[in-house]
C-alpha cells in the first residue's frame, strides 16, 4: 500500500504514519521547505523505530496549483495507487481570516484537484472538524452539512467551506470525511505535543493557583467533547481501509461526553487538590479575554470561552456502526484525566508545548 500525507511533521500526522510504518506501509509526505530540518527528523525516527523503506518527502505547497509539486514529483505521483491524507490545514481558534481561507480552503480545493488527477486512488481521507456546525445548537448529526447562522471564528468558517468542496467530492471518488472532536493527548499517557484545545483550562488553572480558591467562570449547562489522540488515530486508520466508510462523514467525537463545569472541577482538582468555590462573572471574563496581557499571562485564548456556553451534542450513530467490529472505543475523559495532568505538569514549564497566544 502507498500513503500519501499532507499535514506531516504535524502530530496527528505523524503519529498515523508512524502506526502505518509499522506495516511497512510506502509513505511519502507533502512538507513546505520551511518544515524540511525537522520532517527529516521525524521520518528518520519513524525509519529507525520501524524498519519501514524510507519515507519520501515531496517539498510543495497546498496553496498552490498541482501542489507546486516539481515535475518529478509530480510523475511519481501518478505512477502509483494511493491512500490520500489531508490533514494540512490551519487549526488556531484565533487565525485570521485570510490566513485560514488560503490554506483550510484554497488549500483544499486545491488538494481535490490533485486527487481528482490521480489515475488510482483507494481512498481520500479528509480530516475536518466537529466544529464546522458553527453556532448551530441541538443535536448534530454526521449526515448534516448545515451552513449555520454564523460561526464562533474564522476556523470553524473556513473549515466548513472546505469540508463542503471534499463533500462534493463523494459521488466521484472513495471519500471518507473525519470530524473528530477537541483532540487532546493519549489516553493512557497523556502525551501530548501541544496545550491548546482543553490545555488552555490547564494553563488558566496553573496561572491562578496562588489564589486561596478558584472560582468557576460564568454558569453553563453544556458539554465540552473532548477525545484522546490514541481514539482519533486508531479509528481513523480503521476506517481508511474499510470499504463501507466510503462515502461517509464521521464523527470521531466523545458518544459520553461530561459537562463543562464537571471537567473544569476535575481539572481543577487534579491541578490543585482542591474543588473550585464560588462563580466569576462570564462577562468580566469575556471583557478581560479581550486585552491582550490578561491573556498572554493566563495563556488562554479569547475563543475558548465561546465553546464553554455552547449547548450542542454530536450524534455518532455513523461511527458507532463502522467501528462496532473493531474494538475501537473512546476513552472516559473523567478516568483518564490524571494522565492528562500529570504530563502538563511534567511539560508546562517547557515554551514548544505552549501555544502563542495573539
Amino acid at each position: 500500500m502507498s500513503v500519501f500525507f499532507t499535514g506531516f511533521p504535524g502530530f496527528i500526522a505523524t503519529q498515523l504514519m508512524a502506526r502505518l510504518a509499522a506495516d511497512h506501509t510506502e509513505l511519502a509526505a507533502l512538507i513546505i521547505p520551511a518544515d524540511r530540518q525537522k520532517a527529516e527528523q521525524q521520518a528518520a525516527a519513524i525509519e529507525e523505530m520501524t524498519g519501514c523503506p524510507k519515507i519520501r518527502l515531496i517539498e510543495g505547497d497546498i496553496t498552490k496549483q498541482d501542489l507546486g509539486l516539481s515535475e518529478v514529483d509530480l510523475r511519481f505521483m501518478h505512477t502509483k495507487k494511493w491512500t490520500v491524507w489531508h490533514l494540512a490545514a490551519v487549526y488556531d481558534l484565533a487565525v485570521p481570516k485570510d490566513l485560514a481561507w488560503s490554506v483550510n480552503v484554497v488549500g483544499t480545493e486545491n488538494m481535490n484537484q490533485f486527487v481528482r488527477s490521480l489515475p488510482e486512488l483507494e481512498r481520500y481521507m479528509y480530516f475536518s472538524t466537529a466544529y464546522v456546525a458553527g453556532v448551530r445548537e441541538g443535536r448534530l448529526y454526521e449526515h448534516e452539512l448545515v451552513r449555520p447562522m454564523a460561526f464562533k471564528n474564522f476556523y470553524e468558517e473556513t473549515k466548513f467551506e472546505a469540508e463542503v468542496l471534499v463533500d462534493a467530492l463523494k459521488a466521484q471518488l472513495p471519500v471518507t470525511i473525519i470530524r473528530p472532536g477537541i483532540v487532546r493527548g493519549s489516553a493512557e499517557s497523556g502525551e501530548t505535543v501541544k496545550f491548546d484545545g482543553p490545555y488552555f483550562f490547564l494553563n488558566m488553572i496553573d496561572r491562578l493557583s496562588f489564589l486561596p480558591f478558584i472560582p468557576f467562570i460564568g454558569r453553563s449547562h453544556a458539554d465540552i467533547n473532548v477525545v484522546p489522540i490514541d481514539y482519533i488515530l486508531e479509528a481513523s486508520l480503521y476506517l481508511s481501509t474499510l470499504p463501507e466508510a466510503s462515502s461517509k462523514t464521521v464523527h470521531l467525537t466523545d458518544p459520553n461526553p461530561y459537562p463543562v463545569e464537571e471537567v473544569y472541577r476535575a481539572m481543577v482538582y487534579e491541578m490543585t487538590g482542591k474543588y473550585p468555590a464560588g462563580r466569576f462573572p462570564r462577562a468580566f471574563a469575556a471583557a478581560g479575554m479581550k486585552v491582550a496581557p490578561i491573556r498572554k499571562y493566563l495563556r488562554v485564548e479569547a475563543e475558548t470561552l465561546d465553546y464553554m456556553t455552547w449547548e450542542s451534542s454530536f450524534d455518532t450513530a455513523v461511527a458507532t456502526a463502522l467501528l462496532q467490529d473493531s474494538g475501537i472505543r473512546c476513552a472516559d475523559f473523567l478516568e483518564t484525566m490524571p494522565a492528562m495532568v500529570e504530563f502538563y505538569k511534567a511539560h508546562k514549564h517547557e515554551e514548544n508545548f505552549q501555544i502563542h497566544i495573539h
